[in-house]
């Protein structure tokens, strides 16, 4: 199979974006890398103080409405439209609604080649980049930590509080390549 689109899948702070931009490193095509972050951050502020949008409580946990979720909807078309027209897409994403959420991608992606990781980080681990990013509610990375992951079918999973993320970037692009069947150099 040759991947068209990687979705990693993650808690907050475990490390998604910088395997992500290892990969686009590491890999011999051009892979663009988009976060479910650049989708929240490109809402109007009125959508992210929670009601129909996205709301962040206090103790970390993340409450999504219809109107972010048809948003979401929308961003995920758009995404596959592009993989489709030839674009090669990281996509770092956090499946609050586990497997649930992993169907609505694979609804999307139809036929498009994808390649499912689990992005998996100790909570404690997590937390503590949490707390050093200082851009996050405390309490995310780890009320996320399971709950992303559950019910979600991956073809690799990698763990962050065990490896750097280079090497996890590195066992992705292992995977990729005996996929394709192409010799490791």
């Amino acid at each position: 199979m040759n991947a068209q689109v990687i979705v990693l899948n993650g808690g907050s702070s475990s490390g998604k974006s910088t395997i992500a931009r290892a990969l686009q490193e590491l890999l011999p095509e051009a892979w663009l890398s988009l976060s479910v972050d650049t989708l929240v951050d490109a809402m109007p502020a009125r959508l992210t103080a929670g009601g129909d949008g996205i709301g962040f409580a206090d103790d970390g946990v993340v409450d999504v409405g219809p109107d972010f979720m048809a948003l979401q909807d929308a961003w995920i078309t758009g995404l596959v439209a592009m993989a489709r027209a030839g674009a090669h897409l990281v996509v770092d994403d956090v499946f609050l609604g586990g497997g649930a959420s992993q169907h609505r991608w694979l609804a999307a992606l139809g036929d498009v080649p994808t390649v499912w990781v689990g992005v998996r980080c100790d909570p404690a681990v997590a937390a503590r980049r949490e707390a050093a990013r200082g851009d996050r509610v405390a309490g995310m990375a780890a009320q996320q930590a399971d709950v992303v992951h559950r019910g979600v079918a991956y073809d690799l999973e990698v763990d962050t509080s065990r490896a750097e993320a280079a090497d996890c970037a590195r066992a992705i692009a292992a995977h990729l390549r005996s996929s394709r069947g192409d010799r490791a150099d």
